[in-house]
């Protein structure tokens, strides 16, 4: 008997489990043991839910390749795939039309609003934050119900004042007014992030006679590059979806961006040209899949400091 208990205590999984905590996670995992329970409870949902989410993506790229005629007649050929894809679509997409232009343009104001979001949500994040002054909270709150306010009851206004200042069918009309929708929930969540950055740093610096300037350059903001991040890619993805705006500021042809753009020269009446709406689609999703696979990390990292709080 005392052989036996002495194999039993030094036996490694005895100690683990002698070591282990009464509520330790791997007693719960260890329901997902058997082949059928993880089949239901985490292979199916899994695969629904990709299912859901990438199949609208590949229908669009489906779309992009397939022949004209394969696209209408959906009783000769399968509408899941194509034995004769073609590239007729993106040529004449960015040979034939002003889609590279388009795209340009929706670089260019989404960089800019993106741009002048930030800055002027770190200031006014930094300042309620950290300035102490009377109304700090309800200032936060304000700025956080402004983003609750619909575009489409926004648009309105703003396009009278964009029509008086001579910017309509200009691209600073769009690069003046995303800021509108972009700053509140940018200010929201920068405010959170910068309430996960220890005090103390900043008293030392205002001890050794830092001013706030200084302090906010050379501390803050290093430290908060994941949150800074997290912001651009939400502003950066919200402008270059945006459609209200651009489809009631811009006129011309050539100064459209992307998502109005192939919408309207692409659909001639009640004719839809699906070959080459989808080519545009695709194409036009290609730069922010690429912004997401590089910094979802920083993205989802920022987000979980903003929540915290």
């Amino acid at each position: 008997m005392t052989d036996a208990l002495t194999r039993k205590a030094l036996d490694p999984k005895a100690i683990l489990n002698a070591s282990a905590p009464a509520g330790d996670a791997s007693e719960g995992m260890s329901y997902l043991n058997s082949l059928p329970r993880r089949l239901v409870t985490l292979y199916l949902p899994l695969v629904l839910i990709l299912f859901v989410l990438l199949f609208p993506f590949y229908w669009m790229a489906l779309t992009a390749v397939k022949p004209d005629a394969q696209l209408l007649d959906m009783e000769t050929y399968s509408p899941f795939w194509t034995w004769s894809p073609t590239f007729k679509h993106f040529h004449k997409l960015l040979f034939e039309s002003y889609y590279p232009h388009w795209l340009w343009n929706t670089m260019y104001v989404a960089v800019a609003s993106t741009v002048l979001s930030i800055v002027a949500s770190v200031l006014a994040a930094y300042a309620i934050v950290r300035l102490r002054y009377k109304g700090a909270n309800l200032v936060g709150g304000l700025i956080f119900l402004a983003y609750l306010v619909p575009p489409s009851i926004l648009f309105i206004p703003l396009s009278t004042v964009v029509f008086q200042y001579g910017l309509f069918d200009s691209p600073f009309a769009l690069i003046l007014t995303y800021p509108t929708i972009l700053i509140p929930f940018s200010t929201w969540l920068l405010m959170g992030y910068f309430k996960t950055i220890p005090f103390e740093l900043e008293e030392c610096a205002l001890i050794d006679g830092a001013s706030r300037w200084q302090i906010l350059i050379k501390i803050v903001l290093p430290l908060a590059i994941p949150g800074l991040i997290s912001a651009f890619i939400f502003c950066f993805t919200l402008c270059w979806n945006e459609f209200i705006y651009a489809l009631t500021f811009l006129q011309s042809t050539q100064h459209k961006t992307v998502p109005v753009a192939i919408v309207n020269e692409f659909v001639d009446g009640d004719v839809y040209r699906w070959g080459a709406l989808m080519a545009g689609a695709l194409a036009g999703s290609v730069p922010l899949v690429i912004l997401y696979a590089f910094f979802v990390e920083h993205y989802v990292s920022a987000m979980t400091g903003a929540v915290k709080e």
